[in-house]
């Protein structure tokens, strides 16, 4: 499918303050879903529950958004963008806010599947919107700076998260990530301009989406290599802990080490993916996180786990920016759609991940999941190289 032109918006230019606003949001949007990767051990020892079950926060609430993410796009469309972005942040905040409060495991995971469906909204309609305000020839550019939070939020957000709950129990990370939902509300409320309504979406669009091979192949890519990440992300602070013996401090420094490379890739990526191509662009970021995969084994150590995570985290976030870039360039007009899609297709892949992962743990123990999640990678470089080869316009 070649690209469709955009309607031009009728609101004033894009301004820079919109651009952080929505940066800011995905960050906090970050931070919430990675809560659960950095308080794993609190919550396990506060709730009585297994490491296995404890993972399986991030399956039941990824498996929900994976569903609502899609139908959400259909039911907000004719929604101003400044009112609904607003709206999903105070809704995060609420929801972990309330998680925080949840005195057991069985009524804590309802609450944050739901709370999650805030991130289905958010992450897709950010991006929808950014699209819509920017120049089609900085349309890339634009929507991987907004996706600079999802790497400032694993820089700051997943080390500080481990920190407080290791510190004062996972419950404090919680509140802290309501807090900043809250501030997200007001900023994007304060700059984001009335009037950013991306065209709605009709069921024949929908069926544009559905039946195109190539683009719903971009969207499984995606779906692929969360599945591969998630696989061994979902269980990095026990894993840390139990293979490594590492300290609280040493888990709360990897986690910052890596989230420090993973915010260098997205920074590399916002300036060349205009210039390189979406394609190569994708295809760069995943083989970076199968040679981390391949060589995870040898890190029996602090400082060669530290130094086997580099290209893991240089491809990590990048990756996921760079699959939103490809299909809003590859068809504007149909943006909403499959960027909720592509939300949906994280979370699934997040959702298959971690559940994979937990039940290689309670059934073989930490040292098979590199390997199984170097298989999902295999799966999603070969995808992503046929989709090159059927849209040699993106390359």
């Amino acid at each position: 499918m070649g690209a469709v032109a955009l309607p031009a918006p009728r609101h004033e230019p894009l301004r820079a303050s919109v651009r952080w606003a929505l940066l800011f949001g995905n960050f906090v949007t970050g931070c919430g879903l990675m809560v659960v990767v950095g308080t794993l051990n609190d919550i396990t020892r506060s709730l009585q529950v297994s490491v296995s079950t404890a993972g399986q926060l991030i399956t039941i609430a990824a498996a929900v958004v994976c569903v609502g993410a899609p139908l959400l796009a259909g039911w907000v469309a004719g929604f101003d963008r400044r009112r609904l972005l607003t709206l999903a942040m105070l809704w995060y905040a609420a929801g972990h806010a309330l998680c925080a409060l949840m005195p057991s495991y069985a009524t804590l995971w309802p609450l944050r599947a739901a709370t999650l469906l805030a991130a289905a909204v958010f992450t897709p309609q950010a991006a929808a919107a950014i699209s819509f305000m920017a120049p089609p020839a900085e349309r890339g550019r634009h929507i991987t700076f907004v996706f600079l939070g999802w790497s400032v939020a694993s820089v700051l957000g997943l080390p500080i998260a481990s920190w407080l709950g290791e510190s004062y129990g996972w419950r404090t990370a919680f509140v802290a990530i309501a807090a900043m939902a809250l501030i997200a509300a007001g900023w994007v409320f304060a700059v984001l301009p009335n009037g950013v309504k991306p065209a709605g979406l009709s069921a024949r669009d929908w069926r544009q989406v559905f039946t195109n091979r190539v683009l719903m192949a971009m969207v499984l890519v995606t779906a692929l290599s969360g599945a591969g990440q998630f696989t061994v992300f979902s269980y990095f602070t026990p894993y840390y802990r139990t293979a490594l013996g590492a300290s609280t401090e040493q888990i709360s420094l990897l986690l910052m080490w890596f989230g420090a490379f993973g915010l260098v890739g997205n920074m590399v990526l916002t300036r060349v993916i205009d210039r390189v191509g979406a394609n190569a662009a994708v295809a760069a970021t995943l083989a970076l996180i199968a040679c981390s995969m391949l060589l995870w084994p040898l890190a029996t150590t602090i400082l060669g786990m530290a130094v086997v995570s580099i290209p893991w985290a240089l491809g990590c976030f990048a990756s996921n920016s760079t699959q939103q870039a490809r299909l809003s360039i590859a068809a504007p007009a149909l943006a909403p759609a499959l960027l909720a899609l592509n939300t949906s297709a994280i979370y699934l892949g997040q959702a298959t991940g971690a559940a994979s992962g937990g039940w290689l743990i309670a059934h073989a123990g930490y040292a098979p999941l590199s390997w199984l999640g170097l298989g999902w990678l295999a799966f999603a470089i070969a995808l992503s190289l046929w989709v090159g080869r059927r849209q040699p316009a993106l390359a």
